[in-house]
This record gives C-alpha cells, structure tokens and sequence, in this order.
C-alpha cells in the first residue's frame, strides 16, 4: 500500500500521509542514482543541484538523505545538516543548519544560505577503524507497519494531545514505538513539535551515534521530524531528545 496525501491535515499534529510506513535499510551494492528513498551517497536532484550553507561559516552541511513526498507528482525532499565535533544541528527548524530542501518547483526557505554552482559537502558516514569516517549509502525501504505498533503509536500521539489540551485525558500507553517512518501522526519527544500549522508532518528518523551503527547521527539519543508545507514545496526539520 502507497503512502499518499489525505487532504485533511491541519498541522504537524495530524496525519497528513497515510498509511504509516516503517523505514528499513538495505545496504546499495552499488551508487543510487534513481529518485527513491535512501541515505547517504550523493542528492539525486531533479533540478538545478542546490547544497546549502551554514549561513554563520559558510560551511556546506552534511547530505543525510532524501525522501519522496507521496503525492501525484514526483518530489523528494533532501535532508542536509550542519555537523561540527560530532553535534548537528537542527534543534532550531529556522536556524539555516538543519534544511530539507524540495525539488522540483520547491521554494528555499527564507533562512537558508546556498553555496554557489558547484559547491558540494560531505555526506552520510559511519566510524571505520581509528576512527575514520567512511561514506556510506543505504536504500530506504518503505514497509508496512504492524497493526498493533501503529496502533500504539497513535496512542501515544493521543496521548500527546491530552498533554498538550487538545483532547480528552488520556492515560500514558504502554505499547511498542517504532523509532523510523514516515506518514501518520508523529510522536514526538518532548510532546510538542518545533513548528506550527500549517506544516504537516513527513518522516521520522531515529539518531544512530554509537560506533556499531550503520551510520552517525547524533541527536543526543533523540528523534529527527521532517515536514514539508501543505503545498508540498518548502521543508522543515528539527531534532530533540528527551
């Protein structure tokens, strides 16, 4: 079953996207250059290559990945993030060092800053030995979630909105998470997203710090979310933990 748009959005807070999907991944024996879900390796663009900037040093941020939009048309949104001593940033969705930009007929956000043609970063990798850093790429498959964790996932997020009083009580649910999708309501670490209406929640992705992990991302044990506005054409991302 295909992710698709359900029009009935409001903000990060509803399902924009629907049914959830579990993200797993697959090793790519060889470049990606088709536009599908993956992490690492090089953007897949679809228009004019565009790597943003740290806007404070200028810094061409880190390509994490990228990630279709489902929808009628073909859109990917890609995830770049500034890293500096092993931190990312993106605790802030509107500081410019943490963008997810759209292509094609995407907008650059108002905070970002582009480096000129041709500029280019590093992108995904994972601790080697003595501790280098080796670049890896990874297909994203998109799975079907088991019943009963999307069911508790929507429970927590029911949760969550008791929290935050947007809804009845609510007791705190017991049930599994699930740490890596896209669509459906988001749970989020802290309760609240870092956004407003009218931006509609895309993905969720765990951090992967440790020296085992097929990849490094340090979001202090925490979750990253991607959204993208109700057009479908500009991106936000933030990170936080608990």
């Amino acid at each position: 079953m295909i992710t698709r748009p359900t029009g009935q959005a409001a903000g990060p807070y509803d399902a924009a996207f629907l049914p959830r999907q579990q993200m797993t991944l697959r090793v790519a024996q060889q470049p990606i250059s088709d536009p599908v879900a993956k992490l690492g390796g090089q953007p897949v663009w679809l228009a004019e290559p565009t790597w943003p900037v740290d806007p404070s040093t200028g810094r061409p941020l880190v390509f994490i990945g990228q990630f279709p939009i489902p929808g009628d048309e073909l859109r990917l949104a890609y995830l770049f993030l500034d890293e500096e001593d092993l931190i990312m940033g993106g605790t802030n969705p509107e500081a410019g060092d943490a963008i997810l930009l759209v292509q094609p007929d995407g907008r650059i956000p108002s905070f970002a800053a582009v480096g000129p043609p041709g500029t280019q970063g590093r992108t995904l990798w994972r601790w080697g030995p003595d501790e280098t850093e080796i670049p890896v790429e990874w297909h994203v498959d998109l799975q079907s979630v088991p019943a009963e964790i999307d069911r508790s996932i929507d429970e927590q997020a029911a949760f969550e909105r008791s929290r935050r009083g947007e809804g009845p009580d609510v007791e705190m649910p017991d049930g599994e998470d699930l740490h890596d999708y896209v669509g459906g309501t988001a749970c989020y670490s802290n309760h609240y997203a870092r956004v407003e209406a009218p931006w509609q929640f895309l993905f969720k992705i765990s951090d992967a710090p440790d020296d085992e992990a097929p990849y490094f991302l340090n979001f202090g044990y925490g979750y990253g979310y991607g959204f993208v506005s109700p057009d479908h054409r500009e991106g936000r991302f933030f990170w936080e933990c608990s």
